[in-house]
């Protein structure tokens, strides 16, 4: 059986448009929390918006992580 965990993280509003218009977001410190999980056992397996503006634009995401649960 497997047991999941979720790490939610703000985006940050970056600076600039791109060619197709809207802003830049960035996150950080994702990498060190999939590298910390990692190393207590966890696989990371993807991501999802939490918060999202109408416009699309995300404002949260969460970081999934799973890992097997012993069986009695």
């Amino acid at each position: 059986m497997l047991e999941y965990d979720f790490v939610s993280l703000e985006t940050e509003w970056g600076t600039g448009y791109n060619l197709f218009g809207g802003v830049r977001i960035d996150t950080s410190g994702h990498r060190d929390i999939i590298v910390q999980r990692a190393a207590e056992g966890w696989r990371y397996v993807g991501w999802l918006p939490t918060t999202q503006r109408g416009t699309g634009q995300i404002d949260r995401i969460d970081l999934i992580f799973e890992r097997e649960v012993p069986t009695p």
